[in-house]
């Protein structure tokens, strides 16, 4: 059984962001998935599928590994 959970992260501007946050998270142990809608100048939704829960602090250091902001969890 997989578990999503959505997070709302700042200061991505493009589609290179995107890539980047992407690719950090994917490198968490568990993920399975990652979908991003990008929001410029906006809070970007970060859904996260894994196979077990993910401690918050490892997705917030991924997402700041790649330059960015984890501002919110969504759900």
């Amino acid at each position: 059984m997989s578990i999503t959970n959505t997070y709302a992260v700042t200061g991505m501007t493009c589609e290179h962001c995107v890539k980047a946050v992407r690719e950090e998270i994917e490198q968490v142990d568990g993920v399975s998935a990652v979908d991003i809608d990008l929001t410029v100048g906006g809070s970007s939704r970060v859904a996260v599928t894994a196979d077990t829960p993910l401690p918050l602090d490892q997705i917030r250091g991924a997402v700041e590994e790649a330059g960015y902001h984890l501002a919110t969890t969504a759900s």
